[in-house]
């Protein structure tokens, strides 16, 4: 074996090693990743990035969310084809370097893909056999690692796609109570007016199970994270920042609300965003994300809608220190997901834009 045999055959290890360990940490492995080695979150961030560049030219709203909504199955897809094509071409290297255990010998490097290909994906390669001790070790290893591969997609595809309708289920569910986009005030609304004071307990609790459930997937399979809602005006982060915003108004500002529920989902959702907030990277100042005069105006829309209120300013200290552990984490993951901004949640800044442009219209057709 020569020098240059040796180095082909290091580097095919290596190639093998560094796709092995990434498919290990992204689809076996039951937890998220740890360490500064994260290949494919890498990957799907840097990715993002680029294609949100892209993807967000168009004026059409509905082109806009097509196209984003196309990156998750799209970049599910890539890593697919670069965890099998990382392996094919580690092996192929090894076996470039080992060629004299191969009969006939190839003719090239590109005849030594294809004879790594068909051992990978299980087809005969006619004229080269594995006759050398080391290559059909590797030949063996090799098929073994396509089986296992084809395997943990057909695992992954399964977790992934079960995930996201169970995520989706209650975020639809919602809409008929917070609206779409959701709102936390039209949630605590909708209970008080419909006299459903149980449901408001059971949607805390029911959160706060989804809660969890996002937790454990979305953090252990981060390109969950980007797939989009299928439904207009609705996006999981959304939904989860207005009963988040539900909970912390029983908690802070109603009298007589589902205290112990709302208390629950508060701790179980801040932990969720703490946790966002390690897994991209955000850092900042902790803000409650609302202003004064919103929350003055959500709370004349409570009383009206039948709820007794605590006292205004001392309520409004107390809203705006348990909002400031997530608020601020909250709008940074809406707004680097894309997310069309709700009701106090996300990129907020053209929805009062609007509404004076509304306002504008219409005292200009009243004149």
């Amino acid at each position: 074996m020569t020098v240059t045999d040796g180095i082909e055959v290091g580097g095919g290890a290596v190639i093998v090693l560094v796709a092995v360990y990434d498919i290990f940490q992204s689809v076996v492995m039951p937890r998220p990743a740890v360490g500064r080695v994260r290949l494919s979150f890498t990957l799907i961030r840097g990715g993002w990035r680029l294609w949100r560049k892209v993807a967000e030219r168009p004026r059409k709203l509905q082109t806009r969310e097509t196209a984003l909504a196309a990156f998750a199955p799209m970049m599910l897809v890539a890593l697919l084809v670069l965890w099998g094509f990382a392996l094919i071409l580690g092996f192929a290297l090894i076996f470039s370097g080992l060629h004299d255990g191969l009969h006939p010998q190839p003719d090239s490097f590109g005849t030594t893909l294809y004879f790594s290909t068909g051992r990978m994906l299980a087809f005969s390669v006619a004229g080269i056999e594995a006759t050398g001790v080391a290559t059909r070790t590797f030949a063996a290893i090799e098929g073994a690692s396509g089986f296992g591969l084809f395997a943990l997609v057909i695992s992954l595809l399964f977790s992934l796609f079960s995930s996201f309708q169970r995520r989706e289920t209650a975020v639809v569910a919602l809409d008929a109570l917070a609206g779409a986009p959701p709102s936390a005030v039209q949630l605590l609304e909708t209970c008080a007016k419909d006299a459903m004071p149980e449901q408001l307990t059971a949607t805390f609790d029911e959160w706060r199970m989804w809660t969890v459930d996002v937790i454990e997937s979305h953090l252990s399979y981060p390109l969950l994270f980007y797939f989009r809602s299928s439904h207009d005006n609705e996006a999981w982060a959304n939904s989860f920042g207005a009963v988040m915003d539900a909970a912390t108004l029983v908690l802070t500002t109603i009298d007589g609300g589902p205290v112990g529920h709302a208390r629950l989902m508060h701790k179980v959702g801040a932990h969720f965003v703490a946790d966002m907030r390690d897994h991209f990277r955000y850092v900042g100042e902790a803000v409650a994300g609302v202003e004064r005069e919103e929350f003055v105006e959500a709370c004349g829309r409570l009383e009206r809608a039948g709820y007794q209120l605590h006292n205004v300013d001392k309520a409004w200290l107390e809203f705006s220190t348990l909002r400031s552990k997530y608020g601020l984490w909250l709008n940074l993951t809406t707004k680097g997901l894309g997310v069309p901004p709700a009701p106090w949640i996300g990129d907020r800044s053209y929805l009062p834009h609007r509404e004076r442009t509304m306002r504008g219209r219409g005292q200009r057709r009243v004149a």
